[in-house]
């Protein structure tokens, strides 16, 4: 206790704060606000911060989640990952029917059209379905949800200003800050969210433009291209950087993938700067120049999709009134223990290094919490896997090939397409091919990549294997269910363990 008040008085002395001042200003404060004792804040209620919250409660201590926005479920349940992949699903079904696919297996449907309106009423009731749900698990796990804007005011107070203009000042042994990301805006270009659109604004068009141009050929912008592509437009990816897919997937099936989309319509300005953008009455215009020539080109389109990314959001949250200073990309620092620098405030999620992925921010909750009980704090960060909802889907899990002969690495591939698995043949669904990357010595499990039907769904099998640390050899001794997709996966880790497979 005496270490713990030397340890905020030395950073009360750094911070230049009068403790004295300091003191009158938190009773001036109470004198106008609502005064909570909790255990634990949770400052987000997005995947990190509401999994948190809950794990809190759980373990008994008194938590209460800030959360700035009406509902609960952060970027990813009503801005990200939820709505995304209503449109990508149903906007698959309707590019089934309508471009003869479902006629190519004997189901004849006849005057397809879209109501646009009635599929985004689908995404909507989804959203709202999920929203509501965490809402309700807060209210079962007595988890007390402020719905404000939560500011740090000292390494034990957080203040929550309400909407209504009244700040509800919380004191607590512990934080969490789970505020999650924001759109990486694009010099130049301001969105507005109807003609030059972001994420948000994609998932809630009026109506199927003519001609997109998206602007990154990442993970967020391939998924959402994808889905106006399959609803009628014309869509044209402009990416910097000469594959497609983003950081980490792996050089072979990011070509096949391309290979895949510009099959089934959309086209790649790869190698390809923007330099510029601007609104032209009801459309827009996009300069683009070549990075290996500096041929220039003007593109015209009705939707302008800015997908370069996004960044850790924390701004307004309070970090500097106890001296945590954030890093060259916006993150903030945190130890083994997800502890900032002022041990009792932690932080998770998209704020701090690693992947920005829903999953990755739930999992780092829930260890925080265990770590704050005590608990042993482990997350294997080469084992969290990434998915791209397309289709065919994509998906990957460890080292990619051009990690390993980045690192020195001796290893071996084994590979298995899915034009020769049983049940992708019957499902007419033979695109892409599953890759497994074992240690040459060891045959231990380096890395998975995978393209093709239900992949998202997969890799999980994967994940586990290396979690374990498993052989190639171990998974193709498993008795995989017959006939499955999954088998592509048996087969590719046979391939690595023997150098064959049996079915191809």
């Amino acid at each position: 206790m005496q270490a713990n008040i030397r340890q905020v008085a030395s950073l009360f002395s750094k911070l230049n704060i009068n403790t004295i001042h300091r003191s009158a200003a938190v009773l001036q404060c109470r004198a106008y606000s609502t005064t909570h004792d909790a255990d634990l804040v949770v400052i987000g209620g997005g995947p990190g911060g509401y999994v948190a919250a809950i794990k809190g409660a759980q373990v008994g201590l008194n938590t209460v989640c800030i959360e700035k926005n009406d509902t609960l479920g952060g970027t990813c349940l009503n801005v990200g990952c939820i709505p995304s992949k209503a449109l990508l699903n149903n906007s698959h079904y309707y590019h089934m029917a309508h471009s003869g696919d479902l006629n190519n297996r004997g189901i004849t449907v006849g005057n397809v059209s879209l109501d646009l309106e009635k599929m985004m009423g689908q995404k909507s009731n989804a959203v709202k379905s999920l929203t509501g749900g965490i809402a309700q698990l807060f209210k079962k796990n007595k988890v007390t949800h402020l719905n404000g804007w939560g500011q740090i005011t000292g390494p034990n107070q957080v203040q929550a200003k309400m909407k209504d203009g009244s700040v509800e000042t919380v004191n607590t042994k512990y934080m969490i800050i789970a505020s999650g990301s924001e759109v990486t805006p694009f010099p130049g270009v301001t969105i507005d969210e109807e003609v030059i659109v972001s994420s948000t604004g994609a998932l809630s068009l009026k109506q199927v433009p003519k001609k997109m141009v998206v602007i990154g050929a990442g993970v967020i912008g391939l998924e959402l291209g994808s889905v106006w592509s399959r609803l009628g437009a014309e869509v044209i990816a402009v990416e910097f950087l000469n594959s497609i897919g983003g950081v980490g997937i792996d050089g072979e099936v990011s070509k096949t993938f391309q290979k895949v989309l510009t099959k089934q319509g959309m086209q790649f300005r790869l190698g390809t700067k923007v330099t510029g953008a601007q609104r032209t009455g009801n459309g827009a215009v996009v300069s683009v120049e070549s990075v290996k020539d500096g041929s220039k080109e003007d593109i015209e389109c009705d939707v302008l999709l800015v997908c370069i990314g996004r960044r850790p959001f924390t701004e307004g949250l309070g970090l500097e009134n106890v001296g945590i200073a954030t890093d060259d990309r916006g993150r903030i620092p945190v130890n083994a223990m997800l502890q900032t620098i002022v041990p009792n405030i932690h932080a998770i999620g998209d704020v701090i290094h690693g992947p920005m992925l829903a999953h990755k921010a739930e999992d780092e909750g829930i260890i925080c919490v265990e770590g704050i009980m005590g608990g042993h704090v482990h997350l294997d960060y080469n084992c969290v896997p990434s998915v791209v909802y397309t289709h065919p889907e994509v998906a990957w899990v460890g080292k990619s090939e051009e990690d390993l002969k980045k690192e020195g690495v001796e290893y071996k591939v084994g590979k298995f397409p899915y034009m020769a698995n049983s049940r992708a043949k019957t499902n007419n669904e033979t695109d892409g091919f599953v890759k497994v990357l074992a240690d040459k010595a060891t045959d231990r499990i380096l890395g998975t990549h995978m393209i093709g039907p239900g992949v998202g769904e997969l890799i999980n099998e994967a994940v586990l294997a290396m979690e374990y640390g498993a052989s190639a050899e171990d998974v193709a001794r498993v008795c995989h269910a017959h006939p499955t997709c999954a088998e592509a996966l048996r087969e590719a880790n046979l391939a690595a363990y023997i150098g064959k497979p049996i079915n191809f």
